[in-house]
C-alpha cells in the first residue's frame, strides 16, 4: 500500500526525523574493519555505497565519537565484508558498545595489509583509504578497493525498521 503525501504537513529536519525516514530503508549489513594501535578494531555498517567503478572506489561513514573511530582514522587500509542473513549474531556484535568483537565465537585472521579479515561472509574487500570526509558528527571514509573475495554463499543480511532481516523477512 501506498501512501500520498501529506505536504500539508511536513516535519521540520532533525536527527529524529532523518532517523524515522531511513528506518524504512532497507540496507545491506557489512562490517568493517581496520588494524588499530591497540589491535583489531571493527564495526557495523549499513552505509556501505559503491562510489566509482574506475578505479573501483566505495564509501562508507562511521561515528567521529566511535570506539572505532580512532583506528580508522589513521588506518592505511580497511576491510569490508558484506554479511549473509546467517550472520545476525556477528552484524549484533560489531554493532554494540564495548563488546570485545574480535573475540571467540568471532572466527578472522590477519588478511593482506594486515586487515583483519571475517570469515564466513558473502563477500569481502581490502581496500586503501584515500580520503576521510568530515560530514557533521559523522565522517565520510572514501576507499579504493584493492582486492578481494565474493564468492560466499547465502543470501545477504539486510537492516529495516531497527531489525536485522533475510530478504524473505
Amino acid at each position: 500500500m501506498t501512501v500520498t503525501p501529506d505536504l500539508a504537513a511536513p516535519r521540520p529536519a532533525t536527527d529524529d526525523l532523518l532517523r524515522s525516514v531511513f528506518r524504512r530503508h532497507a540496507a545491506g549489513v557489512a562490517v568493517i574493519t581496520a588494524r588499530g594501535p591497540g589491535g583489531p578494531a571493527g564495526f557495523t555498517a549499513t552505509s556501505l555505497t559503491s562510489v566509482s567503478a574506475r578505479p573501483p572506489l566505495l564509501s562508507f561513514g562511521i561515528g567521529a565519537g566511535s570506539s572505532s573511530w580512532p583506528a580508522v582514522s589513521e588506518a592505511e587500509h580497511v576491510g569490508v565484508h558484506v554479511l549473509g542473513e546467517h550472520q545476525e549474531e556477528l552484524a549484533a556484535t560489531f554493532a554494540r558498545s564495548g563488546a570485545d568483537r574480535f573475540a571467540a565465537p568471532t572466527v578472522w585472521r590477519e588478511g593482506p595489509e594486515g586487515v583483519p579479515v571475517l570469515e564466513g561472509v558473502l563477500a569481502w574487500l581490502v581496500c586503501r583509504v584515500v580520503g576521510r570526509v568530515p560530514a557533521g558528527d559523522h565522517r565520510i571514509v572514501l576507499a579504493e578497493v584493492l582486492l578481494g573475495d565474493p564468492a560466499g554463499a547465502g543470501e545477504p543480511l539486510l537492516y529495516h525498521q531497527g531489525r536485522y532481516r533475510g530478504l524473505r523477512g
